[in-house]
């Protein structure tokens, strides 16, 4: 992808968009027929005949537009109308979906089949996988061939195959910059005042846990609390992953459960011991005491940014965001200091953690849209020049300067030029995350984009989120079970979690059975099944 780094600040007209977009109700198959209105090559018979056409796309709705701009109409959407839909003779219409209800609402809409958007997209494989089984969406592999070189060439094969169900290209996958996730985090000053050393395995963090609760360095007024802890998977899978033993291929095939866009270690050996472990911390008064009703980690990050809390593990750089949990608890605290570290220790030694797939989101084209050629088009636009870039950094001078051709956000931008980046991330749909053409570019930039003053934490933040990391399991073909099953298993997975935790220490063994049965009767034993029939399948 060619870039032109020192593009001068673009003039962008302030046409307004449409905004009004109605999310009806009614039950119509979203792949209904395109009444003929689409050409052999894909494309529509308006456009063919240089009319005016209008695309649809998809956009989160996060609820932090800036005073004075709507999600349909800011700088990033007149930037798109500007220097892609002009050119093209198209009027490009974002409808806005809100983040947190995202795969409702999208079901909503691909159900009504005429108000859908021309490209939708969600993070989750089964609702994608549910999607393509029922004939909801466009094979969009010939579309990639003959629209869409540079952005076949930016994703490659590997990538792209995440977005085929049953060898059928039905999904444009985003491509990740980084698939490290998660790191832990230690108050240092507490350390320092305890004159004791950062942990680097397990055994030596559960000694720490009981200095902090025994010595209360952080001066709570017995309000201290160890180890923080949610039931949001960012908090407890480094620490569960850590005791599953090594596997062999069968097992990892057959026996991890993906539900959503996470594998789950339930049935993999271990977990158990790993469960046991929690338990312990729990019954001992070093973990969150209320932890499995905070689902949207409020409670959590109130008690990080209010000096309580003396370890926690978190997604890598959530911390250091400009006026985030950091922040905070540094006003709160002056002397306030947390040390990114690794660990939680297997059998083997390792810092054993899950990484994110090198897909990100599904974008889709839903089957009864008029204009997938267009669709297609808007990604390829993206995916060439310097368009990807300019939405994801915005202006040079502005809102970044250039050093070793890596963009470093200026330390005071003004609001106008904050404002303009505020649904960059949300715009860049081809990209999870900043792309430099390397992981290694592509994580320094990641880090320059933060406050100089954590600059070096984030850095050493995704080192270990990268480190010693486990990948997903592909299994060549969606498994049905887990389509099925997955949003059940889900709230069955964290019910395990929470209740054996919580559990008395005598009864932990019983409650663990009963949980476990209740999650394999409930869709576990069918995802089981499934992955054990493929697996013998595949390998004869």
């Amino acid at each position: 992808m060619n870039r032109q780094h020192t593009r001068s600040k673009r003039l962008i007209s302030s046409k307004t968009l449409v905004s009004a977009v109605v999310l009806s109700t009614l039950l119509v198959s979203a792949c209904s027929s395109n009444d003929g209105k689409t050409s052999s090559t894909g494309g529509t018979a308006e456009g063919g005949n240089g009319a005016r056409v209008t695309l649809k796309v998809e956009v989160f709705d996060r609820g932090n537009t800036p005073t004075g701009m709507t999600i349909q109409d800011n700088y990033m959407t007149r930037y798109v109308q500007e220097s892609f839909g002009d050119p093209n003779n198209i009027d490009v219409e974002f409808v806005p979906i809100p983040r947190s209800e995202e795969i409702e609402k999208l079901n909503v809409l691909m159900s009504s089949g005429s108000n859908v958007p021309d490209i939708v997209f969600t993070y989750d494989p089964n609702t994608f996988n549910r999607y393509a089984s029922q004939g909801g969406l466009t094979d969009v592999g010939p579309l990639l061939d003959e629209h869409a070189p540079n952005l076949k060439a930016f994703l490659g094969d590997d990538v792209l195959e995440y977005g085929k169900f049953e060898g059928t290209q039905f999904a444009v996958p985003a491509k990740r910059s980084n698939t490290g996730k998660y790191a832990s985090f230690i108050r240092q000053d507490w350390l320092e005042k305890l004159d004791m050393p950062a942990p680097t395995t397990t055994d030596e963090l559960y000694e720490t846990l009981k200095a902090f609760k025994e010595n209360d360095p952080g001066e709570t007024g017995g309000q201290v609390i160890p180890f923080g802890m949610t039931i949001a998977s960012a908090q407890y899978e480094t620490l569960l992953w850590s005791f599953i033993e090594p596997l062999s291929e069968e097992e990892r095939f057959t026996m991890t459960q993906q539900l959503g866009s996470n594998d789950y270690p339930p049935l993999l050996p271990g977990f158990k011991e790993g469960l046991k472990f929690m338990n312990k911390l729990y019954n001992e008064g070093l973990i969150s005491k209320d932890f499995g009703l905070d689902e949207d980690k409020k409670k959590f990050n109130e008690d990080i940014s209010s000096g309580k809390t003396g370890f926690f593990s978190e997604d890598d750089v959530n911390m250091f965001y400009e006026n985030g949990t950091y922040d905070i608890l540094r006003a709160n605290v002056e002397s306030a200091k947390l040390l990114p570290i690794d660990v939680f220790t297997n059998s083997e030694g390792k810092y054993v953690k899950p990484k994110y797939a090198p897909n990100g989101m599904y974008i889709m084209i839903p089957k009864s849209s008029q204009r997938p050629v267009e669709a297609i088009k808007y990604l390829e636009w993206m995916a060439s020049e310097d368009h990807l870039f300019h939405i994801q950094n915005g202006v040079e001078g502005e809102n970044y300067t250039l050093e070793d051709g890596i963009p470093v956000v200026l330390e005071n931008p003004s609001q106008e030029a904050i404002d303009r980046l505020f649904i960059s991330g949300d715009m860049a749909i081809i990209s999870n995350g900043k792309q430099l053409g390397s992981e290694e570019d592509n994580m320094k930039a990641r880090a320059l984009q933060f406050p100089t003053r954590y600059q070096e934490d984030v850095a050493l933040a995704q080192d270990i989120a990268n480190r010693d990391t486990v990948e997903m399991v592909v299994t060549g073909r969606p498994i049905e079970a887990q389509t099925k099953y997955a949003t059940t298993l889900q709230d069955k997975f964290n019910e395990l979690i929470v209740k054996s935790t919580m559990a008395s220490p005598d009864q932990f063994d019983t409650v663990f059975e009963n949980m476990m049965r209740d999650y394999m009767t409930n869709g576990g034993q069918a995802i089981l099944d499934e992955r054990t029939a493929l697996y013998k399948e595949l390998n004869g």
